[in-house]
């Protein structure tokens, strides 16, 4: 069993139906208790829209604190777009304070103006720890992500990237660390390569190796 938090502002359906597609079991959670009842062996966190919107959910259904503990004991946990930059301490998006799990900041990108911002569409990455579980079955350059944001997260610790890609300059594409992942770029929306992801995701919940 897999628990999908719904802050109310996330891409719930295109996520559960991902994960469903893989062969997941999946249960959609509002609350801690909602949580706790699930007794789910991976916890996913997606998000779009407003960073101060997602956090301020999380905090006012006391899910933050979840998603800290859950993380904390390096359960199977999956952060996509928003459910990444929340992890981070601050974003300069509104100037929030994020779940300040990970450090580091979410920043505006500041490319050329042949660049459009937001950053949108498909592109290529790199896995700078080419045997994490998360990227099984895929190669470790080249494989094309679905991107749309307008921020990127700037871990202060280089070692929790997982992959990075170009867009006017290297970016933060992923981080890992353990069993606790999260995607700038969105899985459900980049085809056979995100289902991939989502795939390896189930697989490290129920314990086993991809």
């Amino acid at each position: 069993m897999i628990a999908v938090i719904d802050t109310g502002i996330c891409n719930l359906r295109s996520v559960t139906k991902a994960l469903e597609a893989v062969g997941a079991s999946i249960r959609v959670v509002r609350t801690p208790a909602e949580v706790a009842a699930a007794n789910a062996r991976g916890l996913v966190l997606p998000g779009v829209g407003a960073l101060r919107d997602c956090v301020a959910s999380l905090r006012a259904s006391k899910l933050d604190a979840t998603v800290r503990d859950w993380i904390a004991a390096d359960k199977p946990f999956l952060g996509v777009c928003l459910g990444m930059q929340a992890l981070f301490e601050h974003s300069e998006e509104g100037n929030i304070t994020g779940l300040g799990i990970f450090p580091g900041e979410v920043v505006r990108f500041r490319r050329p103006p042949e660049l459009k911002i937001p950053h949108m569409g498909w592109n290529t990455i790199r896995f700078v720890q080419p045997h994490s579980a998360l990227s099984a079955q895929l190669a470790t350059e080249g494989e094309a992500f679905y991107f749309v944001h307008s921020f990127y997260c700037v871990p202060t610790n280089p070692a929790l990237v997982l992959a990075e890609c170009d867009y006017g300059g290297v970016f933060c594409a992923a981080i890992a660390r353990g069993r606790v992942f999260a995607t700038q770029f969105h899985p459900e929306k980049s085809q056979a390569k995100g289902l991939q992801v989502y795939r390896n995701f189930a697989v490290i919940a129920v314990g086993n190796s991809p």
